[in-house]
């Protein structure tokens, strides 16, 4: 846990420096005022820079309904604001059907892509076509291993196996013995890498179980009915928000006494840690892999910047437990966490 909590302090204290880098040649006056002009300009709708109109499109592998996307996305769009750039998003959680969308927007001469990896194989020729195309890349959440490989800047995201490494900690931590790990996607290798890093740190027996996520009522009966077939479970970790609470009503159905926990954060999974009915959860902070994303692409038009070094600018992972949710209410509420 040490080793993950450091990594997120240590990408803030960058981000500070950058921060008072910046405001340092200005005086205290000159900068209060560029920031509050730049704060006017985002909340009546208006750049706050005066670089062309760029346009950037995001390609990821969303399937329909998953919030964790449409924080992912509100992020991106406030960034875009900011930089007077145009914004276009397009998704599938068929790797084909992504692969397609991103030379779509190749086709059309787009001035900087936003891709996910999840399925990594599918993927690789259509990266590999924006980058001859002289269209820069940066991928997010999934695909850190293969991102530079592709030809991408960067890659923003946490760690997979390091987040599935901080869960399995925790689940010791909390003295489990038995646990289940949910995958709602097959062929997602970071989900894989997920499971696979909490087996690896975790004391106890843990287990895969292999649901459809695109039908969240089969997704509550398999997981019922793995609780009733095996009592000694007493953890569930579910790999996304939405999947949480079906993890919860399954849990009530069977009888269980399982603890459920679970891979990221919205108002409802703040809302379970609130009342007890969820034990921990993972945050990568999908706002930051947006507004990140869009950033460090404009940065890159304007000014060559790259961020990173060669390597992942991580954005978490996080373990939000009980005690933190209060304060995550009005960020989870308004759609930012």
């Amino acid at each position: 846990m040490a080793r993950v909590r450091t990594g997120v302090r240590a990408i803030g204290a960058v981000l500070a420096a950058v921060l008072g880098a910046s405001l340092a040649g200005c005086s205290a006056t000159g900068g209060k005022r560029a920031e509050d002009a730049r704060r006017a300009a985002e909340a009546q709708g208006r750049a706050a820079v005066d670089t062309p109109r760029w346009t950037f499109a995001m390609v990821t592998h969303s399937g329909d309904g998953d919030t964790f996307w449409d924080i992912v996305q509100k992020g991106a769009r406030q960034a875009a604001v900011k930089d007077n750039v145009k914004f276009l998003y397009a998704h599938s959680d068929e790797a084909q059907q992504q692969a397609q969308l991103v030379q779509t927007y190749i086709d059309q001469r787009v001035d900087g892509l936003i891709v996910t990896l999840a399925k990594p194989d599918a993927m690789k020729d259509v990266v590999a076509k924006a980058t001859r195309a002289g269209i820069p890349v940066i991928t997010v959440n999934s695909g850190s291993a293969e991102s530079k490989v592709y030809g991408a800047l960067t890659h923003i995201g946490q760690d997979e196996t390091v987040a599935g490494e901080a869960v399995g900690d925790e689940l010791d931590r909390r003295g489990r013995k038995k646990a289940l790990c949910v995958l709602h996607e097959q062929g997602n290798v970071g989900h894989e890498q997920r499971c696979s890093g909490a087996e690896k740190t975790f004391d106890g027996d843990l287990q895969n179980l292999y649901v459809d996520g695109t039908n969240m009522p089969d997704v509550q009966a398999a997981i019922e009915a793995k609780l009733q077939t095996d009592p000694s479970i007493d953890a569930v970790v579910t790999l996304g928000a939405p999947f949480a609470d079906a993890a919860v009503q399954a849990k009530r159905t069977a009888g269980s006494e399982a603890e459920i926990d679970t891979f990221d954060l919205n108002a409802k999974v703040a809302a379970g840690l609130e009342a007890g009915d969820l034990g921990f959860a993972v945050d990568q902070q999908p706002y930051l892999q947006g507004y990140e994303a869009v950033d460090l692409l404009w940065l890159y038009r304007y000014n060559a910047d790259v961020l990173g070094g060669g390597r992942p600018v991580l954005t978490g992972p996080q373990i939000i437990t009980e005690k933190d949710a209060a304060e995550l209410q009005d960020f989870t509420e308004r759609g930012t966490r």
